[in-house]
């Protein structure tokens, strides 16, 4: 018999010494396990003396960990003691098992540290049904309670620092999520962006050598007043980032140089003439929205000359106030036109120049043609390119191929230019031909590139110098914040660290606070991505 208990014993209290197991009572839906403890005396908890006066004792149930989709309870005898120290508040005290019981505890130290496990991992409603699967009937609340109740992690003093925001409410409300990039995991949470918050927070760490950052003016002044010893880091893919939005918007300006990819053709007769459009404009008058773009620009510019101010615009149009900006800043509506609707993207687009060729040539054999581009990279279907024929055979006006979209020419200058193929190369190579200003862009565009990818950043100013020499309004844009920036800058493009591993974790938070509901506030988040 006494061997059959140790053995239930070792079995089911592996870790916890001094606990003894009376019987084990299983039915279909439940396991009832009666257990004492023997140990030789109490230490009270509040003076620390050691006791082994028994005043009495009672029976405690908490709930242990399922056994076989079973529900586990425990009809545990625990003993109160008298604390010998004459000087105590506590007359008596009831004794506590490390590691299976605390003071009104429903529920054994494991089950705890499962539930606060599972809430971590699904938090409250998920947790619950999985609580719920597992034998442990719980509500979300107590789930999140669970969690809620863990002890912050001890991490060690980092060094190298990586910081980021996120959105607790997109638009409104933002914190600051803070992760050590050399461990690549999440250190603290704060619960706002502002600058001063950033800098107690460093402050506090002495310690730390490197900040890794975005180019939020807030994060620099908060890095450089709370941790001045440390070198700011400017992230590379934001850079990137930034030059490529400058890239897009240089070549929307230019748009009118992509025309030069459509081979110019000349149909005899009256009828197959085209129709004339506005100079710069992808849209002739009569298309709705050209002429509601035109009307809005012409009242825009009438209001801003009778002496209003651009909020005052805003009120009488009923406009947002970054439309009526952008409607300023356009000196025509044709400005205004990024003929994104008549430029849709299709697999036979680079290839249609190549197409007018050989039909102004005068072969027309849809098959014949589909077999000389395939070799080229074209990966459409046979029917693509007989469409296309039939419709320069039956249209009454000559049916060339439409320009690329500005978007598809930036991102042929963004890319590598060995990744490009043989069709993109030449077109790319047509426009720079035909606009230095898209040129001048490519190579600015490819000379960053080199920098970023070589680790090159004392080339920094020579290209901020090359940038102001050409009349590009985007990348002057994007060179003034640079300067205000340029030692994290140079630092970003010749130093190794970068704050990707704090994008990861941002993505992730978004992940943790859809998982929640809305219930969880900034604590309970907090709790999640460092306990996690």
């Amino acid at each position: 018999m006494e061997e059959v208990v140790l053995r239930l014993k070792e079995l089911l209290f592996p870790a916890i010494a001094d606990v003894a197991v009376l019987s084990v009572r299983v039915s279909i839906e439940t396991v009832r396990v009666d257990a004492q403890c023997i140990a030789d005396g109490a230490v009270c908890p509040v003076c620390g003396v050691r006791s082994n006066r028994v005043h009495g004792s009672y029976l405690r149930f908490p709930a242990d960990v399922p056994s076989g989709g079973r529900s586990v309870a425990l009809q545990l005898r625990v003993r109160r003691f008298m604390c010998g120290n004459s000087g105590c508040a506590r007359r008596s005290f009831v004794e506590q098992i490390p590691g299976l019981t605390r003071r009104h505890g429903q529920r054994t130290e494991r089950l705890r540290s499962t539930l606060a496990a599972v809430g971590l991992a699904l938090a409250g409603r998920g947790g619950a049904r999985i609580a719920r699967v597992l034998g442990v009937p719980v509500s979300r609340s107590t789930v999140l309670r669970l969690v809620d109740a863990l002890p912050d992690p001890e991490v060690p003093a980092p060094r190298v620092v990586g910081v980021d925001e996120f959105a607790t409410r997109k638009g409104r409300h933002y914190g600051t999520v803070l992760v050590d990039i050399e461990s690549r995991r999440p250190i603290d949470l704060l619960p706002d962006r502002e600058g001063s918050s950033l800098a107690a927070w460093l402050a506090d760490r002495p310690g730390i050598e490197v900040v890794c950052r975005d180019r939020a003016p807030f994060f620099a002044e908060g890095a450089a007043a709370g941790a001045p010893q440390a070198v700011q880091v400017a992230d590379r893919w934001h850079l990137w980032h930034n030059l490529s939005e400058a890239a897009g918007r240089a070549v929307v300006q230019h748009r009118q140089c992509l025309r030069a990819l459509v081979p110019a053709t000349s149909v005899s007769g009256p009828e197959s003439a085209p129709q004339e459009e506005p100079s710069g404009s992808p849209w002739p008058t009569g298309h709705r929205f050209a002429d509601r773009t035109r009307a809005r620009h012409a009242a825009v510019h009438a209001l801003l000359q009778a002496g209003h101010s651009l909020r005052s615009v805003q009120r009488q149009l009923g406009m947002a106030w970054h439309t009526v900006k952008r409607f300023v800043d356009a000196s025509t509506p044709e400005g205004l036109f990024t003929g994104q609707w008549q430029n849709r993207l299709s697999v036979l687009d680079d290839y249609k120049p190549c197409l007018d060729d050989r039909w102004n040539e005068g072969f027309s054999n849809a098959w014949k043609l589909w077999e000389e581009i395939v070799p080229l990279g074209y990966k459409g279907n046979y029917q693509r390119v007989r469409a296309y024929l039939h419709k320069k055979r039956t249209s009454p006006r000559p049916v060339t191929a439409r320009p690329p979209s500005p978007r598809t020419v930036s991102g042929w200058i963004l890319r590598r230019p060995e990744t490009l193929t043989e069709p993109e190369q030449l077109q790319l190579k047509t426009v720079r031909n035909q606009c230095p200003e898209l040129d001048a862009l490519t190579r600015h565009v490819r000379s960053f590139a080199t920098m970023l990818t070589d680790r090159q950043g004392e080339r920094l100013p020579e290209w901020l110098d090359a940038v102001r020499q050409d009349d590009l309004r985007s990348l002057h844009t994007l060179a003034a914040g640079i300067d205000r920036d340029l030692d994290a800058v140079i630092a970003g493009l010749s130093l190794p660290w970068s704050s990707g591993a704090v994008e990861g974790h941002v993505n992730r938070i978004k992940m943790l606070k859809r998982q929640m509901f809305g219930r969880a506030g900034f604590q309970l988040l907090r709790k999640r991505v460092l306990l996690a």
